[in-house]
């Protein structure tokens, strides 16, 4: 074949085969080019850091160190047997009593139902357990039987008042949760919304209703708002079973606080002092040579005192002699007495006493006694 044939017949190839590749590899800087401007216009994503949803539990914690549980000894008539035409016998039964109650102050009074505590004859005994665990006798100090509450009172440190709400403001709606100690179960919580708000002829709320479960025990407890503040007082339910049917009751914490503050003020006013302790002989040559082994000491032997008591919160011990009280020098147990009925409840003295050869000062808040019956 001529040359000029072949480089023509050449050329001919060469024109049929450039073009598909010109167009395949200008196919390919445009795919290449789409890709690039696909991965620059889409956002970049970070991951979502998982937070964890806490639900009510913030709300419940601002309340719930407040709400105790009240384990009282109710004393009443068992049965009636006539003797004869003209006298009957009466026999007393003990049973447990079981209950909430709210930590009000930082001074020890906490609020509760009196059908909690109450009892034939007054003959108050109850113990009351913290959230925390701890546990201490306390005294019921004043009641109304006509609001269905009772003030007791707990010589301990570091208590936790609720926080509280008294404007009345709640609605029919609102959000709820019932803290108390139901059938014996421990601190529980319940939540519901508030049903209906019962008021007087002049429009002062005098009940709330909810549907928050109020079971045995948890009458006394708290009733509070999604603010964590105390609202109510849980008092009782409407059921034909003796269980919870979906309609409790709660005393407004308007008129509870109102109570508390006047039965204290005037369980205060009506009561002395009360240290809490049982002395045994003032000593005298012969009986100080004969416990310490000098014959110096004077005073009263302290034999026992009251378990949570004003004397053992002080730190007077059983052992101690008491020495002076408020500079007094302490003689016989007239002395301590005439001091501390001087006093008033939450007030405080100067206790002295002897102790492992030493003279030791001890700062005492005095507490409740015995109750005593405080008309509304």
């Amino acid at each position: 074949m001529p040359q000029g044939s072949l480089f023509t017949a050449i050329f001919s190839s060469l024109r049929f085969i450039a073009w598909p590749v010109a167009c395949g590899i200008l196919f390919a800087i445009v795919f290449v080019q789409y890709r690039q401007l696909s991965e620059l216009s889409q956002p970049t994503l970070e991951p979502t850091p998982r937070t964890q949803i806490s639900g009510f539990a913030d709300i419940i914690a601002r309340a719930a160190p407040a709400v105790v549980s009240i384990n009282a000894t109710s004393v009443n008539i068992g049965s009636i047997e006539r003797a004869s035409p003209d006298k009957v016998n009466l026999y007393l039964e003990e049973r447990a009593s079981l209950g909430s109650g709210v930590i009000l102050s930082e001074e020890g009074y906490i609020l509760t139902n009196l059908h909690v505590v109450d009892t034939l004859f007054d003959a108050f005994n109850a113990q009351v357990t913290l959230a925390d665990g701890r546990q201490t006798p306390a005294t019921v100090i004043a009641w109304d039987e006509a609001s269905d509450l009772a003030v007791l009172h707990i010589n301990m440190d570091n208590l936790t008042p609720i926080p509280r709400n008294t404007a009345d403001e709640l609605r029919v709606g609102d959000i709820v949760f019932a803290i108390g100690y139901p059938r014996n179960v421990g601190q529980s919580v319940s939540q519901g919304i508030v049903s209906a708000l019962r008021r007087d002829s002049d429009g002062k709320l005098e009940k709330i209703q909810t549907d928050a479960a109020i079971n045995p025990g948890n009458s006394g407890g708290a009733l509070i708002n999604y603010q964590g503040e105390l609202v109510g007082l849980n008092s009782s339910i409407l059921s034909e079973s003796g269980n919870f049917e979906g309609i409790g009751f709660a005393t407004p914490a308007s008129i509870a606080v109102n109570a508390l503050e006047e039965l204290v003020e005037q369980a205060i006013e009506a009561n002395s002092g009360y240290l809490g302790v049982i002395t045994g002989e003032a000593l005298n040559a012969r009986s100080s040579e004969l416990f310490f082994g000098i014959d110096s000491v004077r005073g009263m032997l302290v034999e026992s005192v009251d378990e949570g008591g004003a004397a053992m919160r002080a730190g007077i011990l059983p052992g101690d002699v008491i020495t002076r009280i408020q500079g007094t020098k302490v003689i016989d147990g007239g002395n301590i007495v005439a001091e501390v009925r001087n006093k008033k409840p939450g007030e405080s003295i100067e206790v002295e006493v002897y102790r492992d050869g030493e003279t030791i000062s001890l700062p005492t808040t005095l507490g409740f006694g015995q109750a005593v019956i405080i008309e509304p």
